[in-house]
């Protein structure tokens, strides 16, 4: 059979500390989380009540102990970013923000004003820029190109 997971021996001052995480009302849920999971430990509660306790499953209470024990409080707080990551840095940016700004014919380009499309299009011929790719029934296909239907295709259809 298995050893029983436990964290290891906590100090006082880490018992303190882990503490005033779980008593605090502001900030993360999952640090405050993680912080019960360690504190329940230490105590002796087995992982099937922790689990129980915290509404989560025995893995992952046994994945927060055995983190706890490698990593120390670095392994309660989460070390995940929100949101997408940056596609562009910001020389980038600002080098597609100057060619927004400007007329298509400082750029040497053979029309007047500036469409959705076209600074994306001009941006990625001189190989400055990335050309976002829809997805859905409107994108492109995997060859490339867009779906259009022409008449021909539609005569095969009652």
């Amino acid at each position: 059979m298995a050893e029983r997971v436990r964290v290891g021996e906590i100090d006082d001052d880490e018992g303190r500390r882990l503490l005033r995480i779980h008593r605090r009302d502001s900030g993360s849920a999952v640090t405050w989380r993680r912080a019960q999971m360690v504190l329940l430990s230490a105590q002796g509660t087995p992982v099937w009540k922790i689990a129980e306790v915290t509404f989560t499953s025995a893995d992952r209470v046994r994945d927060v102990i055995h983190n706890f024990n490698a990593d120390g409080f670095a392994s309660l707080y989460p070390r995940y970013k929100g949101g997408r990551p940056r596609t562009f840095t910001p020389p980038e940016r600002h080098e597609n923000k100057k060619i927004a700004k400007s007329k298509p014919a400082e750029n040497g380009l053979p029309f007047s004003a500036w469409s959705l499309a076209k600074p994306a299009d001009f941006l990625v011929g001189r190989g400055g820029g990335r050309r976002h790719q829809p997805r859905g029934p409107a994108g492109p296909t995997p060859q490339g190109g867009r779906v259009v239907s022409t008449h021909k295709d539609l005569e095969d259809f009652p």
